[in-house]
């Protein structure tokens, strides 16, 4: 699988750069169970194959090693990160207006992101839950998903019926209540042939270099 794969930006989406919807028109909120909840907005952000193309050649992509029956494999997907921590610049800027925005409507500060290149239908995320500082009972995880759709699945943890969200060309979903803490999330290989798609995950009080 090549680390630039190739990328075929749809018709429809005819935005002149890259911008987010303030007023988060197209946002439902999908109750999981009790106390864990999504929301979820199509089409969030505007000119989203514009800021794919961008993101897919600026920045550094590379491919983390795992323990997997006591052997080190690749993972099937390549990463990149920032962290407000670093003193550095997020760039594109339409990427700290994504920050902003979200940190403002959910009252927390984002200070990580978390970049994931699935090159495609090969690449995947098993089955797992973000390893986020226990002192954050109700942690908010704000998606973002460029490219190509794949399937983002969601059950509870101990198994169970999976809830699934088909995410790509700058769709939104944003995990809260006790999702992170009750539920485990997805992304699973796809037989058929499947484009590329980048998923920023912009996370708040993050103690592990751990993205999804």
């Amino acid at each position: 699988m090549s680390a630039t794969p190739d990328w075929q930006p749809s018709l429809l989406d005819e935005a002149a750069s890259p911008a987010v919807d303030e007023t988060f028109a197209s946002l439902v909120r999908v109750e999981l169970d009790a106390e864990s909840w999504v929301d979820y907005a199509p089409g969030w952000v505007a000119g989203a194959d514009e800021l794919f193309a961008e993101l897919l050649t600026a920045k550094k992509w590379g491919q983390r090693t795992r323990t997997m029956f006591d052997k080190r494999v690749l993972e099937p997907r390549l990463t990149s990160s920032w962290r407000a921590a670093s003193g550095k610049p997020l760039e594109p800027v339409v990427l700290e207006d994504m920050r902003r925005i979200l940190s403002a409507r959910y009252g927390i500060e984002l200070d990580s992101l978390g970049m994931n290149l699935y090159r495609d239908g090969r690449d995947s995320v098993a089955w797992h839950g973000d390893r986020i500082a226990r002192e954050i009972e109700r942690p908010i995880v704000a998606l973002v998903s460029l490219g190509h759709p794949r399937r983002f699945l969601l059950r509870p943890k101990g198994g169970g019926r999976s809830r699934a969200f088909a995410l790509g060309r700058g769709d939104l979903l944003v995990t809260g209540g006790r999702t992170q803490r009750l539920w485990q999330h997805s992304v699973p290989k796809v037989a058929t042939a499947a484009g590329p798609r980048i998923s920023l995950a912009f996370r708040h009080g993050m103690s592990a270099k751990v993205y999804d």
